[in-house]
């Protein structure tokens, strides 16, 4: 483990592929193991990319927490790397360019593709990329396989001077950037988000990028910390402050025009009900896990006309929106990688992953 920057930039042996590889095989329930497994072969069309980084998402940590997912997988979504190796038929790529890589890519042209709704897409749902298994991600590998529609429409290619590190913000910077779309942020409106994680300070950074005015909280004092720097113009501590009250203070007796919640707790959405203004809007952003369940008093929406919204996974209209954001401030978004991890140690990231400390931020694997 290291919490300064390895050299992951160093071109790869390009012209020398092997059989197999190491990756981190999730193998049930709070269980990832380093194995070897064989490189994934590609097809027409196709492409394999030699992982150089691979961030820990929220969503991988309650796969893994919660055995979500059946095993054996591999995991790892925000991916970022070098093309080694390309099918017949593939244009516009070289081996040896530097590529992040989505994992879904709507068809395009179905009903949901056609109201925007690109995550509900039966085509989205199927994951295009993979180290082997049932697809899944496989960033959490030294190489993986990327599927025709992912090299057609999911890629993007990484300037010079941008590292791994930083391309690998692309995928989640796309997720937060929907979600302040599904919640119509604007400027000049107010705007609290709960949880200063890294998710939680990238819809902070993107909501003050957008001309908002936001406030946050955080139980812990490096978060909140760090919040500022990220565009707050003030963090609160949930523990001993009355969020819904400081907000009001804040704006004159109002609430906040919209509440982005972080923080995956279902007892923190009546707080974040109480912090929104009357007809304001609440995004739930970590509300994700199929068994969860909420309760709300049912007069914040039926009558005080406060709205829940969901956001779930990327846009594929913003994927180059997403990559310029990333590109232009990948500097300040590397400050919340508190952690990197060798391929060697996946097991110890996710140990720590699942329990949060007041040191800890973005966790990042370099195969």
């Amino acid at each position: 483990m290291s919490t300064t920057p390895l050299n992951t930039d160093s071109p790869p042996n390009i012209s020398a592929v092997p059989a197999q590889m190491r990756a981190g095989v999730y193998r049930g329930p709070g269980q990832v193991t380093v194995e070897d497994v064989p490189v994934p072969e590609i097809f027409e069309g196709e492409a394999l990319i030699r992982v150089r980084a691979c961030g820990i998402c929220g969503t991988d940590v309650k796969k893994v927490r919660d055995g979500l997912v059946r095993p054996p997988q591999i995991l790892g979504h925000e991916i970022a790397g070098t093309i080694v190796k390309l099918g017949a038929g593939v244009e516009g790529w070289s081996v040896g360019d530097r590529a992040i890589s989505f994992h879904h890519v709507p068809c395009g042209a179905c009903f949901y593709c056609e109201r925007h709704l690109f995550s509900q897409c039966p085509e989205y749902k199927k994951v295009g990329v993979t180290a082997g298994f049932d697809p899944n991600g496989g960033g959490f590998a030294q190489y993986v396989r990327v599927m025709p529609r992912i090299v057609q429409r999911g890629m993007i290619r990484i300037p010079d001077g941008v590292t791994f590190e930083e391309a690998s913000f692309v995928e989640p910077v796309n997720t937060c950037l929907k979600a302040l779309r599904k919640a119509r942020v604007t400027r000049g409106e107010v705007v609290f988000v709960i949880g200063q994680g890294p998710i939680g300070l990238l819809l902070t950074f993107l909501a003050r990028h957008a001309g908002a005015t936001v406030l946050t909280s955080d139980p812990l004092p490096s978060r909140r910390k760090i919040s500022v720097r990220f565009g707050a113009a003030a963090s609160f501590d949930p523990q001993s402050e009355d969020l819904a009250a400081e907000v009001r203070m804040y704006r004159g007796g109002m609430g906040a025009d919209s509440v982005l919640l972080a923080a995956p707790s279902p007892k923190l959405v009546p707080a974040a009900l109480d912090i929104a203004r009357p007809g304001g809007r609440l995004l739930l952003f970590a509300q994700n896990d199929p068994v969860m369940q909420i309760q709300f008093q049912a007069s914040a929406v039926g009558v005080e006309e406060k709205e829940i919204l969901g956001s779930y996974s990327a846009a594929v209209d913003l994927h180059e929106r997403s990559a310029e954001l990333v590109f232009e401030n990948g500097a300040l978004f590397r400050e919340l990688i508190s952690h990197r991890f060798d391929l060697e140690s996946i097991s110890g990231a996710f140990t720590m992953a699942l329990q949060p400390a007041d040191d800890f931020l973005k966790l990042v694997i370099l195969p």
